[in-house]
């Protein structure tokens, strides 16, 4: 009786510990690392999630449905964290000898709640019933201090995202990108768009590994969403090295570095599987050569200026998109993101200045 107790009390410090740990690292060690509790819960409830949006007919219901998947998931934490911690001290207090276990659940879950309802006489047993309070309270302040964070770090993003949209349309797309900032026809604004999102990709590496229920964060906006925003600055990133004959800066490549960087470390923490070494054309990528060159007509159409050799800026874009095209297959997955065209559905058409008209208007592509 005496090596069962002994072993109930392991047992349930060990459970204690795993789940101070794992609270720790997930609210607050400012680095990448996975917990294995933090990830049981958001898979199971990816599960619960994934069978209600399966029966859903739009997509509109379906983000509906998903934009509360990671906050029930956070707020689900806590009461878990909870639960594990008074199991733990469950076990310690019957080791102790305040038995039967129900007895000892009902001390545990008055402690760790600070009900007080349920005493004993036994000294240990109430030190160990004050850090059973402490424990819980510093669980919930854990997670209060963490939410302010993450919603700061949300709002940094969105801004970055909403701001895209007026450059790149709804839903944005790289030709409508290049073409709407060609039109600005000022020197620095192609130079003011590749650093912002270089240290946009940075903040994005950091944050999102770092506090990765960020990933699951969904936009305001159905249509929006930062995987679709860091794909379509990254692809104009690539379409200004190979085809727009717009500049020699070297600020598009560092962008398309941040990016690969930024998507692949939040690939990793979860586990999504991507080619680390891709080559085009062995490794095919999702735009397809007819989708290019109707970008291409699109934008010089629209007066941007492109290179001349179409093949070779074909394979210099593709040699580009390969790069970060299948980490952007499996996180659209992961997190469900709406799809977007390669070529926005409308167009900006200049009014005709000859007859004194100004502005313009929207017409279908």
């Amino acid at each position: 009786m005496i090596v069962l107790r002994i072993s109930a009390f392991i047992m349930g410090f060990c459970l204690i510990f795993v789940t101070f740990m794992s609270a720790t690292r997930t609210f607050v060690l400012p680095r990448s690392s996975p917990v294995i509790l933090t990830n049981l819960i958001f898979k199971w409830m990816r599960k619960f999630f994934n069978g209600i949006v399966s029966i859903m007919p739009s997509y509109e219901q379906r983000d509906g449905i998903m934009a509360l998947y990671a906050p029930l998931c956070l707020l689900i934490m806590v009461p878990t964290w909870l639960f594990l911690t008074a199991l733990g001290y469950m076990l310690m207090y019957w080791a102790l000898g305040i038995a039967p276990l129900w007895d000892a659940f009902l001390f545990s879950g008055s402690s760790i709640l600070t009900l007080g309802f349920a005493t004993s006489e036994l000294q240990v047993a109430t030190i160990l019933a004050f850090t059973e309070a402490t424990v819980g309270l510093i669980l919930v302040a854990m997670l209060i201090s963490y939410l302010p964070t993450m919603y700061t770090e949300f709002s940094q993003r969105e801004t970055a995202v909403s701001l895209l949209q007026v450059r790149a349309g709804m839903p944005p797309s790289a030709p409508e990108l290049i073409w709407r900032l060609q039109r600005l026809n000022q020197a620095g604004a192609f130079d003011t768009l590749w650093l912002d999102w270089e240290h946009w990709f940075t903040r994005l590496d950091e944050s999102h590994t770092s506090l990765p229920a960020l990933v699951f964060f969904r936009s305001p906006q159905s249509q929006n969403s930062w995987l679709n925003s860091s794909v379509t600055v990254l692809d104009a990133a690539a379409f200004c090295l190979s085809v727009a004959d717009i500049s020699d800066s070297p600020n598009p490549a560092l962008v398309i570095r941040a990016g690969i960087e930024a998507l692949r470390r939040i690939a990793d923490y979860f586990k999504v599987p991507y080619n680390p070494d891709p080559t085009f054309p062995e490794v095919p990528i999702q735009i397809s050569r007819t989708e290019f060159d109707e970008a291409c007509d699109r934008l010089l159409s629209q007066g941007v200026p492109l290179k001349e050799d179409r093949d070779l800026a074909w394979q210099n874009f593709a040699g580009w998109r390969v790069n970060y095209d299948s980490v952007v297959v499996g996180l659209a997955d992961l997190t469900m993101a709406p799809d977007i065209p390669w070529l926005a559905e409308y167009t900006f058409v200049p009014a005709d200045t000859d007859s004194g008209q100004t502005g313009g208007s929207l017409q279908k592509a």
